[in-house]
């Protein structure tokens, strides 16, 4: 090929756009009236009186929530179950500490990853190919264009760590369908994650009480988790959407920053929001899933935000990838090209888009200089002087990862750093009024660790002030205190969403 069509492919590349948004309008989020109001506290009202046919009803639940937004597509969730339970029944080992068959392992593999390329990556690599296509002057493909099941990218992953760690012998393989089927149809967890290891919840697959402090636990989490969704994220989307989708020609260098940073959060509080709201769901059915956001906007390295940032897919990255290909053990090259691997796949896993590629890769090349010199110089620096470049590095990120096409993003951040020239009317104070301000200022304040100090300051006082009528007080008034915020907080999270306030829903790429 010559180097003139090797320029057009990648040019055309670069300027493509990302898979057109997916409505979801039908798809019962747990952010929605339909939702809040009927299907949950029905489900409720049931599971808590279904005694011992919890866990039919359970998946039964799951599998309609599913329904709800993607019909006919719930078979390829059932294909998922029914294949992973035959392979893991047939791959586990014979005897404790020895691996199980492979074939059955490599099979279910091919199924699980396959109908994640297909569902997933066959428009992204069709239409790539005939960007190649095209330059060569060949025919193209005409492919109709593929449905994304929403949730396939989790509930695959779960599903190929379940036969890893079988395979391994690290677990035993589940014998029945329905608990099989709820690990992998879990509706609390499905569309938006944590992601969750078998070995974690297998004990509670088969038996699990829920009291009362469980309970209410999960119900405080939950309504945490909503009023991050409705209250910040959402506000900071709409946004940031504004001015993501202005023509570059009109935007400024301090509306490019706002627009970045109102994504930041927004994409913080968003994600960390349904992972409360798992949470705290898991909590009120009796399962404790591991937290998967530890304030990562503290960090002061990239290594140290993937630490923090979407805690199960990193952890799944390490142990199923990562650490297979050998991890940092066989030498500094290799290590290297083992961290591009996984960031490469990573971007790739979050959307069929070289935009999340490039992000990927992005990070990735950062934690390698990390590990160079130049990072040990960077950890000589004023611990604050780590944090800024740490976050303003996140932000660039951010930047790639919204951004419809990869030149778009390069323009963008060419704004945001004067580089290029936007708009020379600013209208930054016509998109941070009062109320964005507002929210602004609350949305920076909790990404710091506000809570984990207050409980740790609850947790002395009431050690100080153990049984004595002072002590009674202070925990009444903290309680009470708890009580009254959670309440303020679903009134206010109920008006925004009964206003038909701005809702979006970035799942559907995952």
């Amino acid at each position: 090929m010559s180097n003139t069509c090797l320029c057009l492919f990648f040019s055309n590349v670069l300027i493509s756009n990302q898979n057109p948004s997916k409505s979801t309008d039908s798809f019962m989020v747990f952010s929605s009236i339909t939702f809040l109001f009927f299907f949950l506290p029905f489900f409720l009202a049931v599971y808590m009186v279904s005694g011992k046919y919890k866990n039919i009803i359970l998946l039964c639940t799951s599998l309609l929530f599913y329904t709800w937004g993607e019909g006919i597509y719930l078979l390829v969730m059932v294909s998922s179950i029914l294949v992973n339970y035959i392979c893991g029944l047939f791959l586990a080992p014979k005897r404790k500490g020895v691996q199980g068959s492979w074939v059955p392992l490599l099979l279910g593999m091919i199924f699980n990853f396959g109908i994640l390329a297909f569902f997933k990556y066959a428009n992204f690599i069709v239409d790539n190919l005939n960007n190649l296509l095209s330059t060569i002057s060949l025919p193209i493909i005409n492919l109709t264009p593929v449905h994304l099941p929403i949730g396939i990218s989790f509930f695959t992953f779960q599903a190929a760590s379940y036969l890893v760690d079988v395979y391994r012998g690290t677990v035993a393989p589940q014998k029945s369908l329905i608990n099989l089927g709820i690990f992998i149809s879990l509706f609390p967890q499905l569309i938006a994650g944590p992601i969750v290891r078998y070995h974690d919840i297998a004990s509670t697959l088969v038996k699990r009480t829920v009291n009362s402090e469980d309970f209410a636990i999960g119900i405080r989490r939950f309504i945490w988790g909503l009023s991050k969704k409705v209250l910040l994220a959402n506000p900071m989307a709409l946004t940031a959407d504004k001015i993501f989708t202005l023509p570059l020609n009109e935007v400024t260098t301090p509306v490019a920053w706002l627009g970045a940073l109102c994504y930041t959060l927004h994409i913080y509080f968003d994600f960390s929001g349904y992972s409360d709201m798992a949470i705290g769901l898991g909590r009120m059915l009796g399962f404790k899933f591991l937290e998967n956001f530890n304030y990562p906007y503290i960090s002061t390295s990239i290594q140290e935000f993937w630490r923090r940032w979407h805690i199960s897919l990193s952890s799944w990255f390490r142990d199923y990838l990562y650490i297979p290909l050998g991890g940092n053990r066989k030498g500094e090259l290799r290590t290297y090209a083992n961290l591009l691997a996984v960031f490469f796949l990573c971007g790739l896993w979050h959307g069929a888009s070289w935009t999340f590629v490039c992000w990927g890769l992005f990070h990735g090349g950062f934690i390698i200089l990390e590990r160079t010199k130049l990072g040990q110089m960077r950890e000589r620096l004023w611990s604050p002087i780590q944090y800024i470049i740490t976050i303003v590095i996140v932000i660039i990120g951010w930047v790639l990862f919204r951004s419809e096409t990869i030149t778009g993003a390069f323009q963008y951040i060419g704004i945001m750093f004067g580089i290029t020239q936007g708009s020379t009317k600013d209208l930054f104070l016509l998109y941070f009024d009062n109320k964005l301000s507002l929210e602004f200022f609350i949305a920076t304040l909790l990404c710091l660790p506000i809570f984990p100090t207050l409980v740790q300051l609850r947790g002395k006082i009431e050690t100080k002030l153990n049984n004595t009528a002072a002590g009674i007080c202070v925990v009444t008034f903290i309680e009470a205190t708890n009580l009254a915020a959670i309440i303020g907080l679903m009134y206010l999270t109920v008006i925004s969403l009964a206003a038909g306030a701005y809702n979006p829903f970035i799942y559907f790429r995952f």
